[in-house]
């Protein structure tokens, strides 16, 4: 295959890769050998170029096997393009330019692809010609050259508008500026490919705004709104969404056309075509969030709302309709089984994670209603519920079989408002409960499921009236109700009922002590009878319960109930099995709950833990031998369940680490390239040093050395969480290896400072931790930290003052007072920030730290003469003053 001036293919080369593509597209193809095959032709340099030729020119073949060559020839040059040599580079791209106005449409599809794929590699500037060949397309009055042109445009807008929009040597402006009159041109094509695909490609650009879009945008708007009344669903779905993104990015662009494009929308909400719809009905939230003035949406809500509330009655066609008919006798299908996330251990008081369950669920026009009226429930509040409350009873009050998914779309909307229209419906709440409770009940499962949900949204309330006779009998039957539900057949609602019952028990917390018996019977029962995917949620009610009551679980004959299926399940499961991780969760939250009543299961757990990690880190290098594939989750699960442990067991877990190697594999765990792996090691570093720091001190300068690497200011960036616990554990080993603390002291401060000075915009608990662990250092090495106290006094005793006062605090104080009395006058310039946060205690609980704040304040009243002292009392507030007279100054 040797490269002429001018590339020609060899024909027996060419024979056999046809021979192989048409085996590849054939109904029962021998992948594994064909592929190695291909992977034999790939070593070639010019293997490509055959592609291209089959690709462009094979004219005889099978469109098939020419558009089997055109994708593998894309997915080639993702990865090989810019190695390529030039010469081979420019023959597949003069090869692929006629192609725009192939006769056949799968052609000129994926022609759009590749040419997309090239220009994401070698960008505009590489290739001159395709923006000539593309206007002269677009130009040519020939539908296949003018669809083959527009169908490439507009992969390159959704790959990489930005490209469109940067300056290009040789070109008189952007090349997003040609191309606008002409895209502006197509929206009144009589074609309705064209008009379609020309508004998807302007649209692509309403996040960049590019001058030139932004100077035409009336000529856009006028363009939408012809476009508006578009026989084609698809592209009046278009027009929506540019409504939808408008609002988002650019509403001082719709302002003086709001009421129209707000008519418009109400209209689409209503389309015939379910795809328009939904896309209409995203506007409403969008809207809602721009911030605009609630009144130019006001007037439309009598009109609105009915919209809504009829859009989220259950279509004839929706999934869940069908998966509604499974029982529990059904076998889970492998794309029931949702991907889980796990969040890694967070110290502090704001995790990073955002719970977002419903990621994976279908968004579809039921949802996006629900969460339309939720959003205005939110904005307009009891102003809705004139209009709503009416319809929603109507819907209630029918009983007849044929109009159940009424009656289920109005339990939905009753769940929708729960949050924002709470003050008008809090004198009815107590009948609406009553109402909702026999729903638990009905004959259609789907209303069981969505009744336990909007139950669970008004959660907050049935725990408030606990404290009466009818709330506590309300409570009873909430309670119970979901419970029997969690027994439920139907597999939807068992998933319903025991997310609601977490919401339940997270509200209710140890109002749950009296039932313990009963709900864990339940929870348990259907621990023995659910199947895979609903599991899951069964672990995370008990887990939630456990962390709900805490030592009120530590009793035998709730233990009795609780761990026995437990252990069972854990002793089934090996090593490998993903089920684990909802397992390991429970029983962090377990360990946690029970404390040392856990010990009598902690030897095992804590076992099997290291060897998880142990497996799992030879995984990472050698999975053969390991035995099973790498999957990190393994570990960050087990150094959270290890952190319960040392929380739950404290000192009681010190044996357990003396006997095995958990030093040595957390270590490598606080070093791994994977941030959530660190930050889950970083926790288990800061809990092991509360309770048995002896056995991390064999490789103390180690451990310190690699938490003071996750400060500096890049990885910060990267990772707040991994900083943030790091930073938490540091101060854990400072208060109890002391002085053996002092190498990294210098190396820390200079990391702690930076965060301090410039908080806004940063994490909370990072800022808190960092204020603490400054001060625990200052209090251990008082000599080391004072010298620099003028660089930090103000920030630090600024984010002292938002903590609130616990132990952490009491070590930070400490150390303020060490550091003043090794260096007074470091403190002189920042008196005022000193006091404030002093004055931020609601009260010093332990009688030495008072002392010591006694004799701080009353040595700088005495240090300060003249009235200097009183003159810095003037700067403080009255409320301040009064709280330093604790202190007797």
């Amino acid at each position: 295959m040797a490269a002429p001036a001018q590339w020609q293919p060899n024909e027996d080369g060419l024979r056999e890769i046809c021979r192989l593509l048409e085996q590849q597209i054939s109904p029962t193809p021998d992948h594994p050998q064909i592929w190695q095959q291909l992977q034999h032709y790939s070593q070639f340099p010019d293997f490509n170029n055959y592609l291209a030729f089959i690709f462009a020119h094979a004219e005889g073949t099978p469109v098939e096997i020419r558009q089997a060559a055109g994708l593998l020839l894309k997915n080639n040059l993702r990865t090989a393009f810019k190695s390529m040599e030039p010469l081979y580079q420019q023959y597949i791209k003069s090869e692929l330019l006629p192609c725009l106005g192939a006769a056949d449409r799968h052609i000129r599809s994926t022609v759009g692809t590749i040419i997309s794929v090239v220009v994401q590699q070698g960008r505009v500037v590489g290739w001159p010609e395709l923006l000539q060949a593309l206007l002269h397309c677009l130009e040519s009055n020939d539908l296949n050259h003018m669809e083959g042109a527009m169908d490439a445009l507009s992969k390159i807008c959704e790959d990489i508008p930005q490209e469109l929009d940067s300056d290009v040597p040789g070109l008189p402006e952007r090349p997003i500026n040609i191309l606008l009159p002409r895209l502006f041109q197509f929206f009144q094509s009589p074609h309705t490919s064209l008009r379609k695909l020309s508004l998807g490609s302007v649209n692509q650009f309403l996040m960049l705004m590019p001058k030139g879009l932004s100077q035409s945008v009336d000529q856009y708007l006028q363009g939408l709104f012809v476009l508006a009344l578009d026989p084609a669903a698809d592209v009046r779905k278009l027009v929506c969404a540019a409504f939808v993104q408008l609002i988002e990015v650019s509403p001082s662009f719709l302002e003086p056309h709001l009421r129209n494009v707000i008519e418009y929308m109400l209209q689409a909400n209503k389309d015939a075509d379910d795809e328009v719809a939904l896309e209409a009905c995203e506007f409403w939230s969008a809207y809602c969030e721009a911030q605009l003035h609630p009144d130019g949406l006001r007037d439309f809500l009598p009109r609105l709302v009915p919209v809504l509330l009829s859009n989220m009655v259950y279509a004839e066609d929706d999934e869940s309709l069908v998966d509604a008919e499974e029982d529990e006798s059904f076998p889970d299908r492998d794309q029931d089984l949702k991907p889980r996330f796990h969040s890694s251990r967070f110290h502090g008081a704001d995790s990073m994670e955002d719970d977002d369950d419903d990621i994976v669920n279908i968004w579809n026009l039921r949802k996006c209603s629900a969460a339309a009226l939720d959003i205005l429930s939110n904005v307009f509040g009891d102003e809705i519920l004139p209009t709503l409350m009416p319809l929603v009873q109507a819907k209630l009050a029918t009983a007849d079989d044929t109009t159940w998914k009424d009656r289920e779309a109005a339990v939905l909307a009753i769940g929708a408002i729960a949050e924002g229209c709470i003050n008008g419906l809090y004198p009815h709440l107590p009948e609406i409960v009553a109402f909702l409770i026999p729903l638990l009940d009905d004959k259609f499962p789907l209303i069981r499921s969505i009744t336990c949900w909007t139950l669970s949204r008004y959660s907050k309330f049935v725990v408030q009236g606990i404290g009466h006779q009818t709330g506590h009998e309300q409570f009873e039957k909430v309670l119970m109700g979901l419970l029997r539900r969690i027994l439920d057949t139907n597999k939807r609602v068992q998933e319903a009922a025991c997310s609601a019952f977490a919401t339940l028990e997270e509200e209710a917390a140890e109002e749950l002590a009296p039932h313990l018996e009963i709900i864990l019977q339940h929870l348990l029962c259907a621990f023995g009878k659910y199947q895979k995917r609903n599991l899951r949620i069964v672990y995370d009610a008990i887990g939630t319960l456990a962390d709900a009551v805490g030592g009120e679980l530590n009793q035998p004959r709730y233990l009795d109930i609780l761990m026995p299926p437990l252990i069972s399940k854990w002793q089934q499961l090996a090593n490998s099995d993903k089920d684990l991780f909802p397992l390991l969760e429970c029983f962090t939250s377990i360990a946690q709950a029970l404390g040392p009543g856990f010990s009598q299961f902690a030897e095992p757990v804590f076992q099997r833990c290291l060897n998880l990690i142990q497996t799992q880190q030879l995984a990472k290098v050698d999975p053969v031998s390991a035995g099973v594939q790498y999957d990190r989750e393994f570990i960050v699960c087990s150094l959270d369940l290890l952190s319960g442990l040392a929380e739950g067991l404290g000192n009681g877990i010190e044996s357990l680490v003396a006997q095995g190697n958990l030093r040595d594999l957390l270590l490598q765990c606080c070093m791994d390239d994977a941030s959530d792996v660190r930050q889950s090691a970083l926790a288990l570093l800061g809990d092991l040093a509360r309770v048995c720091h002896v056995h991390l001190h064999p490789r103390l300068s180690e451990f310190l050395n690699v938490a003071a690497n996750q400060l500096h200011t890049q990885e910060l960036k990267e990772s707040v969480s991994v900083a943030n616990n790091a930073c938490w554990a540091i101060g854990e080993l400072a208060v109890k290896v002391h002085q053996e603390i002092s190498p990294i002291v210098l190396r820390v401060i200079q990391c702690l400072v930076p965060i301090l000075q410039h908080a806004e915009g940063l994490n909370k608990s990072l800022i808190e931790n960092s204020a603490i662990t400054l001060g625990r250092l200052a209090w251990v090495c008082p000599e080391l930290v004072s010298p620099h106290m003028e660089h930090f006094m103000q920030s630090w005793c600024t984010a002292l003052s938002m903590i609130r006062d616990d132990v952490e605090k009491e070590d930070a104080f400490r150390g303020l007072c060490a550091m003043v009395r090794t260096n007074p006058s470091g403190a002189l310039s920042s008196l005022v920030y000193m006091c404030k946060a002093i004055a931020s205690w609601h009260e010093i609980r332990s009688e030495d730290l008072h002392n010591e704040v006694c004799q701080v304040l009353n040595g700088y009243k005495q240090m300060l003469r003249n009235g200097a002292w009183e003159q810095c009392m003037s700067a403080l507030d009255p409320p301040l003053k009064d709280k330093l007279s604790k202190y007797q100054v």
